[in-house]
């Protein structure tokens, strides 16, 4: 499977055009519906609907078709439907004039003082009249099965950016960790020669008669303990693990942020350990260079699916 970034974008439109009414009236004007879905990162899917008031039926619908491709993401579905062109002025039927004066002078018989229709009044109402509505809520599910594909793609292109990021990223923790594994023996070695050397000097310093075994024995112990406090054995170790199993999920794609965000914290645990434990400042420099790499991870972690 693939990737999926949670950051993306689509849009689609279509212009349509109802048919002439039934009763030969005129045909509704052409108009043109449009979707536009976007999405960002988010804990959870959150989804919401800008829908136009003639296409608020359609909601449950989208939800549902939304749900079962998306997992996570802030997802905003916009649709619009707007006139492609100007509604084109055309006289009256003679049925409509005769109902609107029938009409008329019924109300004026009951309200003398009602001002009479005006011109633009009977070319309003006789426009309304004329234009059958058009169902526009089939077309819509198309334009949004279509968006939603595109949606994907997009979020599967920036899923596998995302992904060969991670990969470099992992690619050079292993290398630091693996720089780290030969520190420990050399820093003992020397710690150990320091003991000796401090020893040494403090034997001859207070003139004692100790022996040089017993001297070379108390520098073995107390090696032996600075040893114990700087190993980082487990960390690297543990490491490594988490970085075999980020390099896992992706290599199976799928559902996996909530997965990875865990990992990340794991990795920056044993990155700090091993940065208390230095006893070098090359240690400590690959300990702050993990921290910068695993912060770079953690970042772009947040926009996976």
């Amino acid at each position: 499977m693939a990737v999926y970034s949670m950051t993306g974008y689509s849009t689609v439109q279509s212009g349509t055009a109802s048919s002439t009414a039934d009763n030969g009236a005129a045909p509704d004007s052409s108009a043109r519906l449009g979707v536009e879905l976007r999405s960002v990162n988010s804990r959870f899917l959150d989804l919401s609907f800008r829908l136009p008031d003639e296409l608020r039926q359609t909601e449950p619908a989208l939800r549902e078709m939304l749900t079962t491709k998306l997992k996570r993401g802030k997802v905003e579905l916009r649709v619009w439907l707007e006139s492609a062109s100007a509604s084109e002025l055309r006289a009256p039927s003679s049925a409509t004039l005769q109902k609107l004066g029938s009409l008329e002078d019924s109300i004026k018989s009951w309200l003398p003082q009602a001002a009479g229709l005006s011109v633009a009044d009977i070319l309003r109402i006789a426009t309304n009249e004329d234009k059958k509505p058009h169902d526009h809520s089939d077309e819509l599910l198309k334009l949004c099965k279509k968006a939603l594909k595109d949606l994907l793609a997009a979020r599967e292109r920036e899923g596998a950016r995302l992904a060969e990021m991670l990969r470099d990223r992992t690619a050079r923790l292993r290398a630091l960790a693996e720089a780290a594994v030969p520190m420990v023996p050399q820093l003992v070695e020397q710690q150990k020669t320091r003991f000796l050397e401090r020893w040494k000097d403090a034997m001859a310093l207070g003139g004692s008669g100790t022996l040089p075994e017993v001297a070379q024995d108390r520098a073995l112990t107390e090696a032996t303990a600075f040893a114990i406090r700087i190993d980082v054995a487990e960390e690297i170790t543990r490491l490594s693990s988490h970085l075999d199993e980020i390099d896992r999920l992706l290599a199976a794609g799928g559902e996996l942020g909530k997965r990875l965000d865990f990992l990340i914290q794991e990795l920056h645990r044993e990155a700090n350990t091993l940065g208390s434990k230095s006893a070098s400042l090359e240690l400590t420099r690959i300990s702050v260079d993990m921290k910068v790499l695993i912060e770079q991870i953690r970042e772009q972690v947040q926009n996976i699916e």
